[in-house]
């Protein structure tokens, strides 16, 4: 079989043609070597909606397998599925349009990066194609083309790009029978057929060495236990951040209409996260720092922040001498649509149609409903581009949040609290910490120093680990570095129980100490002991199981290290009893050995 994994889209960004097929589709449909192609399966992924899996034949009886990823997304929500799908493949084709410089600017930026690492210990080949006739006509002047996207990708950079992979690169000005079959066909079949060369000649050598062995047989070495399965915990980030807008805790905003009769609740930081409108009315922004006229004119008419004399009681969760910033909000049907609003702005600002029918409900009005859903889109703008909520699918959307919340990470802007590491400062935001980990809710809103403290004490953890757990807060997302690395955060995850970053720490261990090779393992002087050791002290038991079973199948490379020596009584007693090769196995090779010279013969094999 030929594994096939595409990445990217071909598609400019702008293309009001949803329905023009893919390059992959277009060449297994058009391929005069492909047959009983099977779609059905691209309909079935709905745990995992943002790959589709084609299956065809190819040169006759070859099974093809090909996983297409036209959303980057997966390198940032599922790294070990992005791996496992690197690391199956046997050709990797990465996709752009040439007319769409921004995405190609980011798939240079931050996800090559990640690509070459996960390809750091396997060589595929990678082919790089540049997609679409550069459109470089009189530029238009509508806000749509004010951003970077009007640039086109040069050929240079495709080429440059391909550089950095040791890939092939081609351009394809069309999707015509022409590119597809002739070129970009021509070259993809080459690899199949260099793989599948590659593939049969050590099936082959597999069997010559096999065919040797035609007198007594040694005895036949088992394979080891399996190890256990560690499985991914699912992410609750934006349950965590809706959790804290229905909880009103560390609320530093608070929104009223203008007989002042109700309040809302709200925190600065996640409301800049999702708008620059309200970077504005916060003062994180400048109207000089905001391009768009449309915006700067709605922050004006539909808010106004005003003094904190005669403030209404704090909002609960806020730490005295900090008065919540009192905003009114002049348009009174939108005031009354504001929960409402809110909820989806902190749930991920995706859901656009549960918005639209919780404010039909609400107003049972279409005209006002109209009113309220237009200043919505106003304020999820981004400047000098197209509305983010129109026409667009529910995981585009959702970028424009969780990816914009990291922008506050690591800086003092809207900070309120300081943490004080190795004589170092790194400021922070309640809010999110509140929100994100139930240790640091109870220590910032119950009776401890901290909730009314601006600087607090972190003892125990480095600095960079701690940016690296802060990180993952504002993120979800989180890479280490090295093992040692994700040892000291899973150290910090325990400590702070946040048990989902403990896992994903627990898996980024077991995947590296699996991609090591025997020579490696026997060399390297991490200690997998003192590894154990530190599983179990913080309760990390799934990980501790595992290591056990890892020193038991590598028995005969740990046996002879000094650190051996360490385990305790039972932890020696379980790798004894489940230790690979078995005693059972060396006993039988030695009686063979024995027989063999006995019969002063010579084996084929030994």
């Amino acid at each position: 079989s030929v594994n096939i994994v595409a990445f990217g889209n071909e598609r400019d960004g702008f293309s009001e043609d949803n329905q023009q097929p893919s390059l992959i589709w277009s060449y297994l449909g058009r391929s005069a070597l492909i047959s009983q192609i099977d779609s059905s399966l691209s309909a079935s992924h709905v745990g995992n909606p943002i790959f589709t899996e084609y299956q065809a034949c190819v040169f006759g009886n070859v099974r093809l397998v090909v996983h297409d990823c036209p959303v980057w997304d997966i390198f940032d929500s599922d790294w070990y599925t992005s791996c496992r799908l690197i690391g199956g493949a046997d050709i990797i084709v990465i996709k752009y349009s040439v007319n769409d410089k921004a995405s190609f600017q980011e798939l240079k930026d931050s996800y090559v990066p990640m690509v070459k690492k996960a390809l750091k210990h396997c060589s595929v080949p990678v082919i790089i194609s540049a997609i679409g006739a550069r459109k470089n006509g009189v530029p238009c002047t509508c806000p749509l083309c004010t951003s970077d996207r009007r640039s086109c990708v040069t050929t240079s950079e495709g080429v440059q790009l391909a550089k950095e992979l040791g890939a092939t690169y081609l351009e394809l000005h069309t999707l015509n029978d022409f590119y597809i079959q002739k070129y970009f066909g021509g070259v993809l079949e080459y690899f199949m057929i260099q793989s599948l060369n590659q593939k049969s000649s050590e099936k082959m050598k597999k069997r010559k060495k096999s065919q040797k062995c035609h007198r007594v047989q040694p005895p036949q070495l088992e394979q080891p236990e399996k190890m256990p399965i560690l499985k991914g915990e699912a992410s609750h980030y934006d349950a965590d951040l809706h959790n804290l807008l229905c909880c009103c805790q560390c609320a530093d905003v608070a929104f009223y209409p203008e007989d002042l009769s109700t309040v809302v609740e709200a925190h600065k930081v996640i409301l800049c996260s999702v708008s620059p409108l309200f970077m504005l009315l916060f003062e994180v922004k400048s109207p000089a720092d905001i391009p768009d006229a449309s915006i700067v004119q709605m922050a004006q008419s539909l808010f106004a922040v005003q003094a904190g004399e005669a403030l209404p009681p704090a909002p609960r969760g806020v730490p005295p001498c900090v008065p919540p910033l009192r905003v009114v909000v002049k348009d009174s049907v939108f005031c009354s649509c504001l929960p409402d609003i809110l909820h989806f702005i902190y749930s991920g600002a995706f859901q656009w149609e549960r918005l639209e029918e919780d404010i039909k409900k609400k107003l049972k009005d279409p005209e006002k409903t109209e009113h309220v859903l237009e200043k919505v889109k106003c304020i999820l703008k981004s400047p000098g581009k197209v509305n983010p909520t129109k026409d667009c699918r529910s995981h585009q959307i959702k970028r424009l949040y969780n990816t914009s919340l990291r922008l506050f990470f690591n800086t003092p802007v809207l900070a309120d609290v300081i943490f004080k590491i190795q004589g170092a400062t790194v400021p922070a935001h309640r809010a999110v910490l509140v929100a994100r980990c139930e240790v640091m809710a109870a220590m910032f809103n119950g009776n401890y120093l901290e909730a009314n403290s601006v600087l607090v004490p972190v003892y125990g953890v480095s600095k960079d680990t701690f940016l690296s757990f802060l990180e993952y807060l504002y993120t979800d997302s989180c890479c280490p570095a090295s093992i040692l690395q994700a040892m000291s955060l899973l150290i910090c995850a325990e400590m702070y129980q946040v048990m989902r970053l403990q896992h994903i720490c627990e898996l980024y261990i077991i995947t590296q100490l699996q991609s090591m090779p025997s020579r490696e393992l026997a060399s390297t002087s991490l200690s997998i002991v003192s590894l154990l050791k530190k599983a179990k002290f913080h309760n990390s038991d799934c990980l501790s199981t595992w290591l056990l079973h890892f020193i038991a199948t590598n028995y005969l490379i740990f046996s002879q290290k000094p650190e051996f020596q360490e385990l305790s009584v039972e932890e020696r007693n379980f790798v004894e009893l489940h230790r690979w090769p078995s005693n059972l196995y060396l006993k039988q090779l030695a009686d063979y050995r024995n027989y063999i010279h006995s019969q002063k013969c010579h084996c084929a094999v030994m």
